[in-house]
């Protein structure tokens, strides 16, 4: 036998010790798979439970039709209607006012040395690293900031085999999907021009071409996507998932708004945003957020806890002492 076939057996023999053992260890890791629970639950307090499936990459947008449906749905809905025509109304109310609110805040900020430009920095391939403070504030409403958050709670999720920050890591990726979904076709069918495009122009009142061709819009984007802002519905229905899925963790709020308040304020000081831009983005963002926390929680609340009487006891006592009659109140545990 010469030395190429010797080798070609060889290899051959090595071959299939290998493909035994990848087969080997993927029984292995299927098995370590199927073995995984189907649902945590995780106590949020004495009387509610939050239980979670199992998270798959399927879920990334298996639901989002459903969630979509849903939320228009719910902007119509009777619990939400009064909402919904307070928005609008709101909007209208404001826009009188818009020019004045965009001069006093684009003031404001040059008063604190915020620049109305927005530029950043490469990280690798990408430009994430804001150049400037102002740049900083804009980009919470960037779906990157959103991605990046649920890539640190996918790592998180995968490292502690936690259900709901994988689950809640796929559901901020899914609000970026349906905000875009909503604010698209709103702002294709407003025209509305930003505020810069009308002071350039030396007018005070932002003009309005109610649905642009696709072309035209693609051409000057510019002057016809203020309404409503994507950037601030983005942000508020990710922060809404946030809040729902952890609703226990009291912080989240204060700090989540303060920081919406901080990119509302930057987007009219820079001149990008109207302020009656923000009304329905708010709206439309928080019922995007509840939607699709709601399509991936289930809720179990424990009403015998509830319930359950106190520990104590009060009752009234009253007793003789000497020649004086005493009146109290004892405790009973």
């Amino acid at each position: 036998m010469n030395i190429p076939s010797k080798s070609l057996i060889a290899a051959s023999f090595l071959s299939c010790i290998n493909l035994f053992c990848q087969e080997k260890d993927s029984i292995v890791l299927y098995n370590i798979i199927a073995e995984l629970p189907k649902t945590q639950s995780y106590k949020i307090s004495e009387t509610e439970t939050f239980t979670y499936q199992k998270p798959r990459i399927w879920d990334l947008v298996n639901k989002i039709p459903t969630n979509v449906v849903g939320t228009a749905k719910d902007v119509v809905s009777k619990e939400v209607y009064p909402y919904s025509l307070g928005a609008l109304g709101l909007t209208l109310a404001m826009l009188p006012a818009d020019p004045w609110v965009i001069k006093n805040s684009r003031s404001f900020g040059n008063d604190l040395g915020l620049s109305e430009d927005h530029y950043y920095k490469d990280l690798g391939p990408l430009k994430i690293i804001p150049g400037n403070a102002n740049s900083a504030f804009y980009f919470l409403g960037n779906g990157m900031t959103v991605v990046l958050l649920s890539g640190g709670m996918l790592t998180y999720g995968l490292i502690d085999n936690d259900y709901r920050a994988m689950s809640t890591s796929l559901q901020l990726l899914e609000s970026i999907a349906i905000s875009g979904l909503f604010s698209q076709p709103i702002k294709r069918l407003t025209g509305r021009e930003s505020p810069f495009v009308t002071i350039n122009e030396g007018r005070q009142h932002s003009a309005w071409k109610f649905a642009p061709s696709f072309k035209t819009y693609q051409n000057d984007t510019s002057r016809y996507d203020a309404m409503p802002s994507g950037h601030l519905m983005t942000a508020m229905s990710a922060l809404t998932v946030l809040t729902e899925n952890y609703p226990e963790k009291k912080w989240i709020k204060p700090i989540g708004y303060s920081l919406l308040g901080l990119l509302a304020f930057e987007m009219m000081q820079s001149e990008v945003h109207w302020a009656s831009d923000y009304p329905i983005a708010i709206l439309l963002g928080y019922i995007i957020g509840k939607n699709i926390a709601k399509s991936r929680i289930t809720k179990s609340s424990d009403k015998n806890i509830a319930n359950k009487p106190k520990k104590y006891k009060l009752q009234l006592t009253a007793a003789q002492v000497y020649e004086y009659k005493t009146l109290g109140l004892s405790i009973k545990f």
